[in-house]
């Protein structure tokens, strides 16, 4: 148990407070007047949750995000752009990448060992 409060701190917290607000009654505002707007809450929410999962996972197994790189090539460099379509590409690249691993590498692997 240790262990995720040691790897995982953020991403606890926040699921601490998806809990609290998943049963919070919020006060009355003009934000309910736009509809689906509690729709929005929760994209912002578990998405959120998701990106710091992802965020403290890969700082703890010291991989790089490609959405950051490409982010800090728009806005941090003058000689190269972001594009989203790299970011799709490196993303389908770790998703072939995950799934190789999982149904050939880690079967060989436990066979070896």
């Amino acid at each position: 148990m240790l262990y995720y409060f040691r790897r995982y701190p953020l991403s606890l917290v926040i699921m601490a407070v998806i809990f609290y607000l998943s049963f919070f009654t919020p006060p009355k505002s003009n934000l309910e007047e736009i509809p689906n707007i509690d729709k929005l809450v929760h994209v912002c929410m578990y998405g959120g949750l998701c990106s710091i999962l992802w965020f403290e996972y890969l700082r703890t197994h010291r991989i790089a995000m490609s959405g950051c790189i490409e982010l800090m090539q728009t806005y941090l460099t003058t000689n190269r752009s972001g594009d989203w379509l790299d970011f799709l590409a490196n993303s389908t690249g770790v998703l072939l990448a995950v799934v190789f691993g999982y149904y050939v590498i880690r079967p060989f692997l436990w066979r070896k060992f």
